[in-house]
């Protein structure tokens, strides 16, 4: 039997198999509203056999996307049309994911596929309310963000809590909380984003505060038969900054505060970072939290084939691989990952004629 293609529970829900959908930004949405592209995007994951299909980061607040186009629930009105997605996808029979983010001192920015890069202005339709924990800017050409006070952080919190109420009733089923790639939450966890010198800053339990309130902030409002995870950057990739000794103590926390999952992966809050990337680069990561903190990990990072990813999951170092570019390139991996394998599993109807023999 294939332990990629074996049930995994948590709390309540049991995915049908191991491999989630890694959020990835689309870019194409507008006052943050999902449209179409986003139901396709997404709804064509769950006919091709995932698990577990997490949405794009989804701001929480206006100011928290990261370009003018990202997808957003900060407002009542952005749910009918992610309830619209999620009722198609878990007819699928796919569990369905929100990933809750702020993008902190990296927002108001161009889409990755404009230049120049960087931040967008007001004109263009950015925002000068850009926030950090500390007035220092990601890279030259991103804006110099505000520091947060000790109110603008409290608004923070209640802005998760309060996405996360939007999102039960979008029909989500899976909260994770990105505090991974350098955004906000991660800023305040790594010392060379975060130069505070009151309680939100400075030791690593300072450091460490924000993201456990806001943690406690979403399992107050989430069910609590259903799951939560945490995306982490395992590491800065950068000297000075965040390790994964950090991560293994942080999530040791996190566990104590009702987290399901750690989703591992690194890099993203220096721009200077120094990565080294190979296939499957990030999943020593993924093993050694699930090994010294005793919690369920997510793999990512270049996972491209059907035995690497069931390697993974077979020796222990993950206890799932989320997956972005192969299944961009092709949505149905899943159901081609499992022939591979000589797992059966079952197929669209629509689609059944096309399944390998």
């Amino acid at each position: 039997m294939s332990a990629l293609f074996s049930p995994l529970t948590l709390r309540s829900l049991t995915l049908r198999n191991r491999v989630g959908v890694s959020p990835m930004c689309q870019y194409s949405s507008e006052n943050g509203f999902a449209t179409d592209w986003h139901f396709v995007h997404l709804g064509a994951f769950a006919t091709g056999g995932a698990g577990l299909v997490i949405s794009e980061a989804i701001a929480v607040t206006p100011e928290g996307r990261i370009s003018p186009y990202d997808l957003g629930l900060w407002d009542d009105a952005h749910i009918p049309m992610l309830r619209r997605i999620t009722e198609f996808c878990r007819a699928q029979g796919a569990v369905m994911g929100i990933q809750l983010a702020h993008a902190g001192r990296k927002a108001s920015a161009r889409r990755p596929w404009e230049q120049p890069g960087g931040a967008i202005s007001v004109a263009d339709g950015g925002w000068d309310n850009v926030m950090a924990p500390s007035a220092v800017p990601f890279a030259p050409n991103f804006a110099r963000p505000h520091a947060l006070s000790i109110d603008g952080i409290a608004h923070v919190i209640a802005s998760f809590q309060s996405a996360a109420r939007r999102a039960i009733e979008a029909g989500f089923q899976v909260a994770e909380l990105h505090a991974a790639h350098g955004y906000l939450l991660h800023q305040f966890l790594s010392p060379i984003a975060n130069q505070r010198t009151d309680q939100y800053g400075g030791s690593f339990d300072n450091r460490v505060r924000l993201l456990l309130e806001v943690t406690d902030a979403v399992r107050a409002e989430w069910p609590p038969e259903l799951p939560i995870l945490v995306r982490l950057s395992a590491t800065d990739w950068a000297d000075g900054g965040w390790s994964i000794e950090d991560t293994v103590r942080l999530a040791m926390l996190l566990k104590a505060r009702g987290v399901d999952v750690i989703d591992c992966s690194s890099g993203g809050l220096a721009a200077h970072q120094q990565i080294t990337i190979g296939p499957g680069y990030q999943v020593p990561f993924a093993r050694r939290v699930r090994e010294d903190v005793g919690i369920a990990t997510a793999a990512v990072g270049l996972i491209t084939e059907a035995a690497q990813a069931e390697e993974i999951v077979a020796s222990g170092s993950a206890d799932m691989v989320l997956l972005a570019r192969a299944l961009l390139r092709n949505p149905r991996w899943p159901l081609m990952a499992a022939h591979t394998l000589g797992a059966h599993i079952p197929w669209p109807p629509q689609y059944e004629r096309a399944r390998p023999r």
